[in-house]
């Protein structure tokens, strides 16, 4: 028979083994959630260059700068020309600079028949030519008016300074304009 003296050792080495094994569920949901908001972190920094590209291709295209001078199509570019910087946190500081590279490009330029012109349309009443001294001239109807269709593509890489985040974003639009910008740009 054993004494109890001997069963008091027992205790200890069983409470000493669940603690070791409490303090590896410890640490372990500490890496995990360290981990998680390491992702979650990334994910905001994705988020934010995201929304920066986007900012910078909509401040573009909301002018006809680009159209004119693809080379400086950012109206108040920070630093170099077609460079944008967004500031997020509001602290003065700029976090994410984004970039027009390369710089806007015409992809296709089409012009607009007169006879695809509707005349009620204020915009496309613009485009008319005046071929009504054209008496008598085949295909005076039907020839090209004073504006074209056409499309660009705008390129814009934000890079987080901080963060080290990166985006790219790759956008088209199709842009009316003028037969004669339409010559001098595309």
């Amino acid at each position: 028979m054993t004494t109890p003296r001997r069963q008091k050792g027992a205790t200890l080495l069983v409470a000493l083994i669940m603690l070791t094994v409490l303090m590896m569920f410890v640490v372990s949901s500490l890496n995990t959630s360290t981990t998680n908001l390491k992702v979650v972190g990334n994910m905001q920094s994705q988020s934010e260059a995201l929304a920066a590209s986007q900012e910078a291709i909509e401040t573009v295209i909301s002018t006809t700068q680009f159209i004119s001078t693809p080379s400086n199509a950012v109206l108040n570019p920070c630093g170099t020309a077609n460079t944008l910087c967004t500031d997020v946190t509001g602290d003065g500081t700029p976090e994410y600079t984004t970039t027009l590279t390369p710089q806007p490009t015409c992809v296709t330029v089409t012009p607009i028949k007169n006879s695809q012109l509707v005349l009620t349309n204020a915009e496309d009443l613009g485009c008319s030519a005046g071929q009504t001294q054209q008496f008598g001239v085949a295909g005076a109807v039907t020839g090209d008016s004073l504006c074209s269709n056409t499309v660009w593509e705008i390129n814009a890489q934000t890079v987080g300074g901080a963060t080290g985040a990166s985006v790219w974003i790759t956008q088209g639009i199709g842009v009316r304009v003028s037969a004669d910008e339409a010559g001098a740009s595309c």
